[in-house]
């Protein structure tokens, strides 16, 4: 059994026990190895003996996030490129973690026809090389923020889901777990689909298309107002990554997991007006907040997720207090504030139009 601690002396989390003991030796593929959970979750596994193949476009990410460790490989491409595909099978990963994903809500909405490629093809092209190369286990990063649809009672389970999706993002991080299901069932790929939630934490990058919580950090330390979409009062779920690479490495070796999904959350509601204000209080922004409409597609006023299959089958508790880990990634722009400010990506104008981005998007 592995137990997770919290040392905030240390900021960052220490995972203890069997389940990292099996990593020892393993290769491990980790497709989008150069965002926030992806970085973070490649320097464990590597810290717990893995050697790990990292595959990822830097459409989203930067190089430098990427942890420069001896067991540690970088490969630049994406998971629609076959030769980039061979490359890192030929590794022979016995563990695939599949984080690659057209990220997100408002993304796939402006450019729906490359969200079905890198969301659908490119989870179906992952899954086929699992069966060609006898995966030991295939983990699929799905998302409790588009499974569900709008109108799930709260807490949010599994066993429910809608077929009445916002966006095109949402549809195909629900096609991923269909077809995990289908090579499950029909080649015996040991899939796992952990659900995710409104990630946060040190490693992601501002940007347009990006979650709230990094945004708002950069403009508030920019010293401009954050953007809320709506009246402030919609909550949602914020996962510090930490605990979610806790989820994840829990899920990638404990044979309780294999084919079933389950939420990596928090469990616990903030309000995004709340979210700004605190933002605001950790960075001296005097600049307050700025309210616009919300979007079409924005139809989900309260998110919440429900842990308990989580805790059952692999044993998931998130450890770190909201305000900690709040505390933690403001610290982390700070440090790396000069990479982050030359890497933020935002469109032509968007840092003059902050209403026209949405404070609660996934």
């Amino acid at each position: 059994m592995m137990t997770t601690y919290y040392d905030e002396d240390q900021e960052t989390a220490v995972l203890t026990g069997n389940c990292c003991d099996a990593y020892r030796s393993k290769t491990v593929l980790v497709t989008g190895g150069a965002g926030a959970i992806g970085s973070n979750l490649t320097r464990a596994l590597a810290g717990h003996g893995a050697r790990v193949i990292v595959l990822d476009n830097l459409s989203s990410a930067e190089r430098w996030n990427v942890p420069s460790l001896p067991n540690v490989l970088f490969v630049e491409g994406d998971v629609l490129d076959e030769v980039k595909l061979k490359r890192v099978f030929f590794e022979r990963p016995s563990i695939i973690y599949h984080l690659a994903a057209f990220f997100a809500n408002q993304n796939s909405v402006d450019h729906p026809e490359k969200d079905l490629m890198v969301n659908g093809i490119g989870t179906l092209r992952l899954l086929e090389y699992a069966v060609f190369t006898g995966v030991e286990r295939f983990v699929y990063a799905s998302s409790g923020c588009s499974i569900y649809g709008s109108a799930a009672p709260l807490p949010l389970r599994e066993e429910f889901m809608s077929m009445h999706l916002s966006t095109p993002y949402q549809i195909t991080k629900m096609l991923g777990e269909l077809y995990c299901n289908f090579f499950h069932h029909h080649y015996g790929v040991p899939v796992v689909k952990p659900r995710f939630f409104n990630s946060y934490g040190p490693g992601e990058i501002p940007g347009q298309y990006r979650n709230v919580i990094p945004n708002f950090i950069y403009w508030a330390m920019k010293g401009m107002p954050l953007p809320i979409t709506g009246d402030g009062q919609a909550t949602r779920d914020f996962t510090y990554v930490a605990d979610l690479v806790d989820g994840l490495l829990r899920a990638g070796v404990m044979e309780s997991a294999i084919g079933r999904e389950f939420n990596l959350g928090s469990a616990a509601e903030t309000r995004v007006i709340e979210l700004a204000e605190t933002i605001n209080r950790l960075t001296g922004n005097q600049a307050g907040v700025c309210f616009t409409a919300r979007r079409k597609w924005d139809t989900k006023s309260r998110l919440r997720a429900c842990i308990d299959r989580a805790a059952e089958v692999i044993g998931y508790r998130p450890a770190t207090p909201f305000d900690v880990g709040l505390r933690n990634t403001v610290q982390w722009f700070r440090d790396n504030w000069d990479q982050i400010e030359a890497a933020a990506r935002f469109g032509p104008g968007a840092s003059a139009a902050l209403p026209l981005m949405s404070a609660v998007a996934k």
